[in-house]
């Protein structure tokens, strides 16, 4: 028996102070790495918090309006106008005609002072017009209604304004209210804090996101899919390969640039339209559609081809019937993820062109367009402290967004999820 079998025999001596202290040591390092990972959790809710407790914060007053109250007596001022002239497909042209913003600002004058209308929001007139239209009665009666003030004093009344806002707020005391701010649900772009909205863009979001997906989602399964089932394993296929998983790392301004120059300078395509931005988000998200297939198509176990084969089934009628069935949760949830991905993009869109002023929300996929992230990034570049809670506001809309999109990626794999 030689001396290294000796050895190898020897029992470990676990009581030795040798061994002891290298067991202490092993505990120790076991204990900085709990306390390292611990940290490091910690650490990330914490900024996490931190983020969700600002933008609450801040974009909570963003949902509400401070008002004044405004007696309007319709029958005096209108000289006697019928609800009837205030019904059907004319009664905006109708008011218009009546001189319904004079009306509203001789009202303020009354109550207010010649300066009142200093006080409201310029366009605050639009919410009487639109009470008119949906209630012409009101025409009938004397009435009062709540206009939102101007941008200053709305930041004074909710926290810290200037000192001219300060005394105004001050003044006029307990004459405010806070109501919830429909316009910001409703309303597109504009120049007024008061009067922006997120519809415009929450609306360009949407059309983007559905041209996304129909260009990409289809594109992407079939690439998938003749990939893992069908191409050749050469050397032409493992450059594809490794070109697609390239594609997916690239920085997205790279992807606006590309189509800049092959949508807008190339195909002519109209600037600043959701038709543009959704080819550009598309092929971003592309190669993580076919990847994430990929995965989805390769986790189905090779009995069930095998099965459908053995039974007659055509390679095409095993693809499509049995394979891309069992993989489509995994597909589904790429997918959306890669959607959810595009959503929150902003650099990609600022390439082509979409962040012109749009105050009037899209019809179409080439009508001129911007995007709720493009919006966020305008609205925190304006000097107007009135603009700071609308963009903390936009901010929680795009997260309820993404959040939505990311539960619905949940459902999707849990619902149509198969365990094997």
């Amino acid at each position: 028996m030689n001396s290294l079998t000796e050895m190898k025999r020897n029992p470990t001596d676990w009581q030795g102070e040798a061994m002891q202290k290298r067991i202490a040591r092993r505990y120790a390092a076991e204990r900085r790495f709990k306390a390292l990972g611990m940290a490091a959790v910690m650490l990330s809710a914490g900024f996490l918090a931190f983020l969700l407790v600002v933008m609450v914060g801040n974009g909570f007053r963003g949902f509400t309006q401070t008002e004044l109250p405004v007696e309007i007596d319709f029958p005096a001022v209108t000289g006697g106008a019928s609800a009837s002239q205030f019904e059907g497909p004319n009664a905006n042209a109708n008011l218009q005609s009546m001189g319904l913003r004079e009306i509203v600002n001789s009202s303020i004058e009354i109550q207010y002072g010649p300066d009142g209308t200093d006080l409201f929001s310029p366009g605050g007139w639009t919410a009487v017009n639109a009470m008119i239209l949906n209630d012409p009665d009101i025409v009938g009666q004397k009435t009062t209604v709540y206009l939102p003030v101007i941008s200053d004093i709305d930041v004074a009344y909710k926290d810290v304004g200037n000192a001219e806002a300060e005394a105004k707020v001050r003044e006029l005391g307990d004459r405010f209210s806070t109501g919830f701010n429909w316009n910001f649900l409703s309303h597109s772009d504009a120049t007024d804090p008061m009067q922006v909205g997120i519809w415009g863009a929450f609306k360009g979001s949407l059309i983007t996101m559905i041209v996304t997906l129909l260009l990409a989602f289809p594109v992407g399964v079939l690439a998938a899919l003749y990939l893992e089932e069908y191409a050749p394993k050469n050397r032409l296929t493992d450059l594809i390969e490794v070109s697609i998983n390239n594609l997916a790392a690239v920085p997205s301004i790279i992807f606006g640039l590309l189509g800049l120059a092959v949508f807008l300078n190339f195909f002519g395509m109209p600037r600043s339209g959701a038709l543009v931005g959704g080819l550009t988000l598309a092929l971003m998200t592309m190669p993580v559609i076919v990847i994430s297939g990929r995965n989805a198509v390769k986790s189905v176990p090779p009995s069930i081809r095998e099965a459908a084969l053995g039974i007659g089934a055509s390679p095409l009628q095993v693809v499509f019937h049995h394979v891309l069935p069992l993989a489509l949760p995994g597909i589904l949830t790429g997918t959306i993820i890669g959607m959810a991905r595009a959503l929150g993009e902003t650099a990609p869109l600022l390439m082509i062109g979409m962040r012109a002023f749009i105050a009037t929300p899209p019809s179409g996929i080439t009508d001129p367009a911007t995007v709720l992230p493009v919006q966020i990034f305008l609205w925190s570049d304006e000097v107007d402290r009135g603009f700071v809670e609308k963009t903390s506001a936009a901010i929680i809309v795009l997260l309820l967004f993404l959040l939505t999109m990311n539960a619905l990626a949940i459902y999707l794999r849990n619902r149509f999820e198969t365990r094997w």
